[in-house]
C-alpha cells in the first residue's frame, strides 16, 4: 500500500497572507538597502547632510551613519528570512522596522523628507507582518506549477467568481 501525498489547496486567505509577507520582505530589503546607502553617505561625507543646532538628540553624523549602516545590514538579512516565512524573521522584522522608525525620527533634522518616507515604509512593514496569522502562510520558496498558482477561471476564489 502506497501513500500519496497531496498538498492542501491554497485558499484566498493564504494567498493574501503570503502576499503581505512577500510585500514586507521586499520593503524591508529596500529599507535595509537604502539605510546602508544612507549610512555610507553619513560616514564618508558629513557635509551631505544639513545639521541643525540646538536639537535635543544631537549626535555626530558619523555615529548616525554607523547606526543606519548596522540597521540596514540586519534588515537585509531579516528580509531573506521573511521570504522563507520563518517565525523568527517576522519577530525580527517588526523589531528592526521599529528601530528604523526610531532611528529615522531621531535623525529627522539631518534629512527630514527622507526620514518621513522611511518612517512611513517601516510602518507598512510592521502592519504587514502583524496582520498575518502564522497558520495562513505557505513557504514562498516552494515552487508551484502555474496551473496550481492560478485556477483556470482566472480567480483565486475556491467557489468561482463572486
Amino acid at each position: 500500500m502506497t501513500a500519496t501525498h497531496t498538498r492542501p489547496a491554497h485558499t484566498a486567505k493564504q494567498e493574501w497572507a503570503t502576499g503581505l509577507t512577500a510585500f514586507a520582505a521586499v520593503m524591508l530589503f529596500l529599507v535595509g538597502l537604502l539605510d546602508i546607502f544612507r549610512g555610507i553617505m553619513a560616514i564618508a561625507e558629513d557635509d551631505i547632510f544639513v545639521t541643525t543646532r540646538n536639537y535635543v538628540f544631537e549626535f555626530d553624523l558619523t555615529g548616525w551613519g554607523w547606526i543606519h549602516l548596522a540597521l540596514g545590514v540586519v534588515a537585509v538579512i531579516v528580509s531573506f528570512g521573511l521570504l522563507r516565512t520563518a517565525a523568527w524573521a517576522r519577530v525580527a522584522g517588526v523589531a528592526i522596522a521599529g528601530l528604523v522608525i526610531i532611528a529615522n525620527f531621531l535623525s529627522l533634522p539631518y534629512y527630514p523628507v527622507w526620514s518621513v518616507v522611511m518612517i512611513t515604509i517601516s510602518g507598512f512593514i510592521i502592519w504587514a507582518l502583524c496582520v498575518v496569522q502564522r497558520g495562513n502562510l505557505f513557504d514562498l520558496s516552494e515552487e508551484r506549477p502555474m496551473a496550481e498558482a492560478r485556477p483556470p477561471g482566472g480567480t483565486s476564489y475556491p467557489h468561482g467568481p463572486a
